[in-house]
């Protein structure tokens, strides 16, 4: 039996799932799904709410929209307990991406962010662009 993965988003790439249907973004978050599970953590579910709920993206989807699919993001996903806490990143805003992997025993971290791709890999969980991550097989 092949072991599922366990996926961390950062929260730019899955925000650009969820506005751009065709972006390579939505690509590999629909594969992860169908692969593993997505994990989560109370902070990362933090800032996408606080991100979704921003005005700025009423121009492509409703805020309800947007809630609805962070709701149901939430309900798909694996929700981790971050008991080991990490500051490592140069940005400490995306420590949370790297607590989540390493608590969730993650298998890949996809993110576009220089900030989380400069220390790939991180304590053995490639760190990969959602581009990269859709060119590798599983």
């Amino acid at each position: 039996m092949v072991e599922r993965g366990r996926y961390v988003f950062d929260t730019n790439v899955i925000v650009s799932a969820l506005l751009t249907k065709r972006s390579s973004a939505r690509v590999a978050f629909d594969r992860a799904r169908v692969l593993g599970d997505i994990l989560l953590s109370l902070e990362v579910i933090e800032e996408l709410h606080e991100v979704l709920s921003r005005p700025a993206f009423n121009h492509y989807l409703d805020e309800e929209d947007r809630l609805r699919f962070l709701s149901l993001l939430i309900k798909e996903a694996t929700l981790v307990e971050i008991s080991e806490k990490i500051q490592e990143c140069r940005d400490p805003n995306d420590d949370k991406f790297l607590e989540l992997a390493v608590n969730g025993s993650a298998t890949f971290i996809i993110s576009g962010d220089k900030d989380l791709q400069i220390l790939n890999p991180f304590r053995n969980i490639p760190i990969l662009s959602p581009r990269e991550f859709l060119g590798i097989n599983l």
